[in-house]
């Protein structure tokens, strides 16, 4: 009779060992993985870049018709920011919900503190920004978007930068702050006058200057993060004053942030351009006639080649501009409305998501030839994971 209790005892715990083995991942790093958001269905699929492969989707993460997307320290983790106002972390190895909170009425993106432990989402609705602990996604603190009494801002632009600071546009207020997290329960924030309806923000690599695109005036904000008792400098102040604009059909993104050879390469508002800024001095130093109002303007990682997609009509084509000639090289059609491009972490290959035909096609960026197809849901951005150890993402 002992026998056969130790036997049911031996039988009962081995099986408990391979149901824990069942739900432990396989042993394997992140550093390849990332996410491809499917707006139309509130899920995500987690893809390994090296093996040009989908690993599996995860459901139920809301409203993604805007969603943002950055990785814990150790790039296990993805932080999904939806329009819904959900914030959403998901285990990379496990393809998993690990928690998910509705913290605003609207947002639309976030970012993580320097050190890793906050996890910051930035709101249009109530306006302001709020930080959560990254690994339970408790509530610390939050720093309301009040630019005058009873007045709420959006915030646009929020971007991580050098000690546990992040910088942030107000488009209704038409500042910029800057909110120190050094006391993740006590912040202090500084403000900076930046101009009309700052509709977008983004961080030089390096972390030092901040910069806000003007959708309400000519000109780019520039706040040097080194030096802020300067206050704001107004760069590209006469860019296109004085000449006919054209309709704005889809607001550019800074953030793709092109910086190669000394220069900046950044989207033209309402206009067929690519700007190309002197960084020494932020001047103007020319302009490359592109096919459509450019939305996002990306460097591939070694800076020899500038990528770039457009708005509406012109949303199903992108355009690669050497950098050397700053010219246009080539011009691609990955599908209807191309939304996103990731570059894998050293640069030979881009990942275009095409909304409209349901697909993400892989190019290598040496021969600009396509190298795989991925079918998903309506795919919009696409998140890899070594985006976690790069400052302002």
């Amino acid at each position: 009779m002992n026998f056969a209790r130790q036997g049911l005892a031996a039988m009962a715990l081995c099986a408990g060992v391979l149901a824990g083995c069942a739900q432990t991942p396989a042993l394997r790093g992140t550093g390849d993985l990332g996410v491809v958001i499917e707006r139309a269905s509130g899920s995500l699929q987690v893809v390994d870049h090296s093996a040009r492969a989908s690993l599996g989707q995860v459901t139920g993460l809301g409203d993604l018709s805007h969603a943002h997307v950055t990785y814990s320290r150790d790039a296990r983790y993805a932080f999904v920011f939806g329009r819904d106002g959900g914030l959403t972390k998901v285990d990379l190895l496990t393809r998993r919900i690990v928690k998910r909170v509705i913290q605003a009425g609207n947002s639309i993106g976030g970012s993580v503190s320097q050190d890793g432990r906050l996890v910051v989402a930035q709101n249009y609705k109530p306006g302001g920004i709020k930080a959560f602990d990254a690994e339970t996604l408790e509530l610390v603190s939050e720093v309301p978007a009040e630019y005058a009494p009873g007045q709420f801002s959006k915030v646009v632009g929020l971007a991580d930068v050098p000690g546990q600071k992040f910088a942030y546009a107000l488009f209704d207020a038409g500042e910029i702050w800057v909110t120190d997290f050094s006391d993740p329960r006590q912040p202090k924030t500084e403000r900076f006058a930046a101009g009309r309806q700052p509709y977008d923000g983004l961080v030089t690599p390096d972390g030092r200057y901040f910069i806000a695109g003007l959708f309400g005036e000519d000109g780019l904000a520039l706040l040097d993060l080194w030096a802020t008792g300067k206050g704001v400098q107004r760069i590209l102040g006469g860019y296109g004053r004085g000449e006919e604009k054209l309709p704005v059909y889809k607001m550019p993104h800074l953030r793709g942030w092109a910086l190669a050879g000394g220069y900046a390469f950044l989207p033209a508002i309402g206009r067929h351009e690519v700007l190309v800024v002197d960084t020494r001095t932020w001047a103007e130093a020319s302009r490359i006639p592109v096919k459509g109002q450019p939305v996002f303007v990306m460097a591939r990682p070694d800076g020899r080649q500038i990528w770039v997609n457009f708005a509406f009509p012109d949303n199903g084509w992108v355009q690669v501009i050497d950098t050397p000639s700053r010219a246009v090289v080539s011009t691609l059609a990955p599908g209807k409305a191309v939304l996103h491009m990731e570059f894998t972490p050293r640069g030979e290959e881009v990942w275009v998501s095409a909304r409209d035909d349901n697909r993400v096609t892989v190019y290598d960026t040496a021969t600009l030839e396509a190298r795989a197809v991925l079918p998903a849901e309506a795919p919009s951005g696409i998140f890899f994971s070594h985006r976690a150890s790069r400052i302002g993402f």
